[in-house]
């Protein structure tokens, strides 16, 4: 009976140990009041759908890095840093054009619920990264059950935003609106970064590795 129970122990904490972390790289709730600015103008219905599809495309996108990532970025010559630079300019973009127009960019959901909720919002390079050491340090079963669940609860919280909304109002909301822009450009900004941070360390690295 001891050598049964010992791996589901084993198990467990492997999961709690991967869930954290990754929690933290989703950060669900961080994301309420960009999730609630760039659907400001949808009806529940519409922002429920929105809700369903980034949280979908966000799992599959870091399923899809998490089985094929290391791989791919090895093929083609891309690093994490790569990652980080490019989500990191979009954003820059969206958010520029957001607060010069001083108004929220209006666009389909389905484009919404794609970029740049689910990518890089969601499923952005510290997700990616997180779950590439994740597999190789906790297993493939305890990551990718940490990363449903975070899904899960980030499409839960994501699904009740109207009712957050409520609660502050939505004159609130718009005032908290332009606070959200800036908070937007300030996080394209960081990683931009820490990706041009990450690749000049990078380079240092393989400097000493070659004796120079």
């Amino acid at each position: 009976m001891v050598l049964r129970r010992a791996p589901m122990n084993s198990l467990l904490h492997r999961f709690v140990l991967s869930f954290i972390p990754l929690f933290v790289a989703v950060d669900a709730v961080g994301n309420i009041p960009l999730f609630m600015n760039l659907t400001e103008g949808l009806d529940n219905g519409e922002r429920r759908r929105v809700a369903n599809v980034c949280t979908l495309v966000a799992m599959v996108i870091a399923l899809a890095f998490m089985l094929g990532g290391r791989f791919v970025l090895s093929v083609m010559g891309i690093s994490v840093c790569d990652f980080r630079i490019a989500g990191g300019a979009l954003l820059l973009v969206l958010s520029t054009h957001m607060l010069i127009a001083g108004k929220t960019v209006h666009v389909a959901p389905e484009d919404v619920a794609i970029f740049p909720l689910a990518s890089p919002l969601i499923a952005g390079p510290a997700v990616l990264t997180t779950t590439l050491v994740l597999v190789g340090t906790m297993g493939f079963a305890p990551t990718l059950l940490s990363l449903a669940l975070n899904m899960a609860i980030t499409w839960a919280v994501f699904r009740n935003a109207g009712c957050i909304e409520l609660l502050i109002t939505r004159q609130g909301a718009k005032a908290f609106s332009k606070v959200v822009e800036i908070l937007l450009a300030a996080i394209a900004i960081m990683m931009i970064r820490s990706g041009i941070e990450g690749a000049i360390i990078q380079f240092m690295a393989r400097i000493e590795s070659v004796g120079y």
